[in-house]
């Protein structure tokens, strides 16, 4: 079907090898397009306005990003029984980051904050697709809290999330945010961070979404490196420890049973929520 797809709207390409990448996003199949494409077609509903977004906000931030991004180049229509947008955009060589190889970094902390610096530093009181507030995860958080008694101290987690609640308020106009910054969305080459990939939550909001990368990839030590390289009040930091807490516990209930990598990477991501 991808190869149908690409061969119809995009003829240009039709002579190019596709080939299927694993492993794959739970957003999106993805295929490498020759040497230097790639063709990223969702999963589901609820992914299916990344292609459109990407085209439209990634080539005006790009180049003013410290870290390479995605590069569209074009976007596919629904066809031969396959439902929704997709996206063609340029392949982005590199490994994705690991904790072994860079929780221990302080380069690559200071790195992490330079990146959401300059993303955030872009207003986005015009943006015309806005992030979700921590307290939209409220309900879906409890319960998730209430199915993990058995694995994690359920007092804890839910004093950590009463206490990120009752943080004030972002109260500066609302910016730009990666929305879903983890480990899997970074690329590395030789060691070092190269690139930032999958926007599909990219929205205007709070810029305390983007901090669960320091707790999905960073230490202690490392996360203090980038908390005072970025600059965060309290209340901002707490929020981030919030998202980092709600989104690691939708991963590990969704996944943790099926999948033991997402175990292991959702269980130090609240572990070290809660250690602060």
């Amino acid at each position: 079907m991808a190869r149908r797809l690409v061969d119809t709207q995009f003829p240009q390409w039709a002579g190019l090898p596709l080939t299927r990448f694993t492993p794959a996003g739970s957003d999106h199949v993805i295929f490498r397009l020759g040497a230097e494409l790639s063709v990223r077609l969702p999963r589901h509903a609820g992914a299916i306005r990344q292609a459109a977004k990407e085209a439209e906000w990634l080539p005006r931030l790009a180049p003013h990003l410290p870290l390479a991004v995605p590069e569209p180049v074009a976007v596919g229509e629904p066809g031969f029984g396959y439902p929704w947008p997709w996206a063609v955009s340029r392949w982005l060589d590199g490994e994705v980051a690991t904790v072994p190889a860079l929780s221990g970094s302080h380069e690559a902390a200071v790195e992490l904050a330079g990146f959401l610096t300059a993303l955030h530093r872009f207003d986005g009181e015009t943006a015309d697709v806005a992030g979700r507030p921590l307290a939209m995860r409220d309900g879906a958080t409890r319960a998730a809290i209430e199915q993990v008694g058995a694995v994690f101290d359920t007092a804890a987690l839910t004093g950590l999330w009463d206490t990120a609640l009752a943080a004030p308020a972002w109260a500066g106009p609302p910016v730009w945010c990666h929305g879903d910054f983890h480990t899997g969305n970074l690329l590395t080459t030789g060691g070092r961070l190269t690139a930032v990939i999958d926007f599909g939550e990219l929205g205007a909001g709070d810029p305390a979404c983007d901090l669960m990368i320091a707790f999905t990839l960073l230490s202690a030590e490392t996360r203090a490196t980038f908390r005072a390289a970025l600059g965060v009040d309290e209340a901002t930091w707490t929020r981030g420890r919030g998202w980092a807490l709600a989104t690691g516990l939708n991963a590990y209930v969704h996944y943790a049973a099926v999948n033991p990598r997402v175990a292991a990477q959702t269980t130090r991501q609240i572990t070290e929520a809660l250690a602060g």
